[in-house]
């Protein structure tokens, strides 16, 4: 077996142009499916590492992938609210251990900006039950006090003092509707790799300051004749919502009090179980996620279709090889055994190179990925799936190369030393 597998190896080697091709063809088919595993892996890490800890999120009533998406993912908006009363009622509930109520609504320069208490800098968990952590400053202490997450600190540049200006609505432009009450940034937390690290954060009294004299939806123009001492002194305590993240005392009440805010006979009201939330998200993308794999799967096979053809475009040529093999004592089983050989070690290199590829990617790039997207690439390493790729690749070469080997195996020795006219 050592024999045929040198002289397998060794005949590859004398092919080595129309060879490399082969495995490169073979090489960027599986790194194709492999990327395309890891990124889907990676993203639902990603999302499922973006909130823990938290028992159930409460919104206004819509559906459960709309509210865990504008809440915790910061995408899309909210239908309603919930009214303020309705919060300090929820908060007040003797299952319910901790509440941290969000407002969202405005941005800066892209970004959104959230509406909370210290609570939510207390009790919101990622990852694997992980706190937030000040990277730089402190929480906010003034009325307008804002703590940036750490992509908001380095795509913009800011530092803990920066003065900042938020903008009215989902707006990018710098400074649109609210220049006359510019905030200060008290800190900037340290990067958690989800949503939070895109996200300017104020207190709840800010985002009620921010909209004196917007009440009917639009800049009343003597609003900006309105100081700041003055707002100070005004009650500021939100009179809405938009979402709450609740930590219950008991697990095991979940379900009871996820029906009883459900049916709650004032404010109609939703609580969802984010886990569940999450595999409802994957439901509806799992359609995609199957096309998306078996277009993978199909170019794998093309790869595979490649070394078949390169080997059976080369056996014509061989003839002469194929025969001057049999004479010197080579038996038609080793013919057969050599063809098949050279044909898996094309898959098996090809596939080796393949996730190699798709791994130095994931290093190069996972980090960029994180950063930008909230993507963690970082669970994505070598495992028992690359190795079944790798099995499966091999496997699906060795019985392609048996069709070739097959046609040879049945030629007689005469053939490759005759001449063709």
């Amino acid at each position: 077996m050592r024999a045929l597998l040198s002289l397998a190896w060794k005949s590859l080697l004398n092919r080595k142009g129309s060879v490399l091709l082969t495995l490169f063809a073979v090489a960027l088919s599986v790194a194709l499916f492999v990327g395309v595993d890891k990124a889907r892996t990676g993203a639902r890490e990603g999302f499922g590492n973006t909130i823990s800890g938290t028992d159930l999120i409460i919104g206004a009533p819509t559906g459960s992938i709309n509210l865990l998406l504008y809440s915790v993912f910061r995408m899309g908006n909210a239908t309603a609210e919930i009214s303020w009363p309705t919060y300090e009622k929820l908060a007040a509930r003797d299952d319910i251990a901790w509440t941290v109520p969000i407002s969202l609504g405005d941005s800066h320069r892209g970004f959104r900006v959230l509406g909370t208490n210290h609570s939510y800098f207390e009790h919101y968990k990622y990852g694997h039950n992980e706190p937030l952590r000040m990277a730089e400053g402190k929480e906010f202490d003034d009325l307008f006090d804002a703590v940036i997450g750490a992509d908001v600190a380095r795509e913009l540049g800011y530092t803990v003092g920066t003065e900042i200006v938020l903008s009215h609505g989902l707006g990018s432009d710098f400074g649109s509707g609210h220049e006359n009450r510019p905030f200060r940034v008290s800190g900037i937390l340290a990067p958690t790799g989800t949503p939070v690290d895109r996200t300017v954060h104020v207190s709840l009294e800010a985002i009620t300051a921010i909209h004196v004299g917007w009440e009917s939806g639009a800049k009343n123009p003597m609003s900006d004749s309105i100081s700041t001492e003055t707002i100070r002194s005004f009650n500021l305590t939100p009179k809405s919502i938009t979402a709450v993240f609740a930590g219950l005392r008991q697990k095991g009440t979940i379900l009871r009090t996820r029906r009883e805010i459900n049916t709650n006979k004032g404010e109609p009201l939703m609580a969802i179980i984010p886990g569940q939330a999450l595999a409802e998200l994957w439901s509806v993308t799992a359609m995609a996620e199957r096309a998306l794999m078996a277009v993978s799967i199909f170019v794998i096979a093309v790869g595979v279709v490649s070394i078949l053809t390169s080997i059976l475009t080369s056996l014509n040529e061989r003839r002469r090889e194929m025969s001057i093999l049999r004479a010197v004592g080579a038996r038609p089983g080793h013919i057969f055994g050599l063809l098949t050989l050279e044909a898996g070690l094309i898959g098996f290199f090809g596939a080796s190179l393949g996730i190699v590829i798709v791994h130095v990617l994931i290093a190069i790039a996972g980090p960029l990925v994180s950063e930008r997207y909230g993507i963690s690439l970082g669970g994505t390493g070598p495992g028992l799936f690359d190795l079944g790729v790798l099995g499966a690749v091999t496997l699906a070469s060795l019985l392609a190369g048996a069709v070739p080997a097959w046609a040879a195996f049945r030629r007689s020795l005469a053939d490759g030393l005759s001449v063709r006219l």
